[in-house]
């Protein structure tokens, strides 16, 4: 079997209504986010691939690899990368990207965070890129990674943060659902390291950063047009009366603009 072909997974479970719902909006957004220019941020991609500390004989595993942008720049310098998704459409976009790039150091996978298909101790960095958002049990997926990493292994997570005021957080999370329904819950940052510390990791580094987002752009990636001119109106009216939510929100020259609080966090099994 070649290296980069898509494998079945033995066994699935039935998948969960949730499960159902990332589907159909991941198979939708496959095209959009391949071409997203701020998931294809060269920085934000040599940050992974620093935090890694990549060699030739490391083996990664990708979680919720989506469309395989990150699966393809790990594999110009790691032994070997498996990218695992829930979403055959983002597994298929994968498979082709790293095909073109000529990449036979890539190995496709379906598998669900909370119940990754390897074995214990089978790789040596486990990232994680703007997903942790769509887990309903953050903590069990957590776990996992930590129990397919080897002694030492390093998790890398890279996802949006809310802010720590309860409600901002609510308000910021309840609108991005309302642009992709399969969305859970956008962490802050403490809730985040309490639940890598309960899945038996240790935190190393993190590294922050904000994404200057705009309604349209934003919008555009989750290829849904009909949710474009309510969620427009609900966010403008919320700007008007100066309710950030947690971003920033504001209008400026009649658009809508917001920031998203980045960060990459390391987290180490000792």
């Amino acid at each position: 079997m070649p290296a980069r072909a898509v494998i079945a997974l033995k066994g699935v479970v039935a998948m969960s209504d949730h499960e159902q719902l990332i589907r159909s909006e991941f198979s939708r957004q496959a095209d959009v986010m391949a071409q997203a220019a701020i998931f294809n941020d060269a920085n934000v991609l040599a940050r992974i691939c620093d935090a890694g500390r990549l060699t030739g004989s490391s083996r990664v595993l990708d979680v919720a690899c989506g469309p395989g942008i990150v699966v393809e720049t790990l594999a110009r310098l790691a032994g070997e990368v498996v990218g695992c998704d829930i979403t055959p459409a983002m597994l298929e976009k994968a498979r082709e990207r790293c095909d073109r790039a000529g990449l036979a150091n890539t190995l496709f996978t379906p598998g669900r965070a909370e119940a990754l298909p390897f074995e214990d101790a089978s790789f040596d960095v486990v990232v994680s890129r703007s997903a942790v958002h769509h887990f309903q049990d953050p903590t069990a997926a957590f776990r996992e990674m930590t129990r397919v990493i080897k002694s030492g292994g390093r998790v890398i997570t890279v996802d949006v943060q809310s802010a720590e005021a309860p409600e901002e957080a609510a308000l910021h999370n309840a609108l991005e659902i309302l642009r992709d329904p399969s969305h859970v819950r956008m962490l802050p940052r403490s809730e985040l390291h309490r639940s890598l510390a309960d899945a038996g990791l240790e935190i190393e580094e993190v590294v922050a950063w904000t994404n200057h987002r705009e309604f349209s752009e934003w919008m555009k990636i989750a290829a849904a047009p009909e949710r474009v001119a309510p969620l427009g109106v609900v966010m403008t009216a919320l700007a008007k009366r100066g309710a950030s939510a947690g971003i920033g929100l504001r209008l400026e020259s009649g658009k809508l603009r917001f920031e998203h609080s980045a960060a990459l966090t390391v987290a180490i099994k000792r």
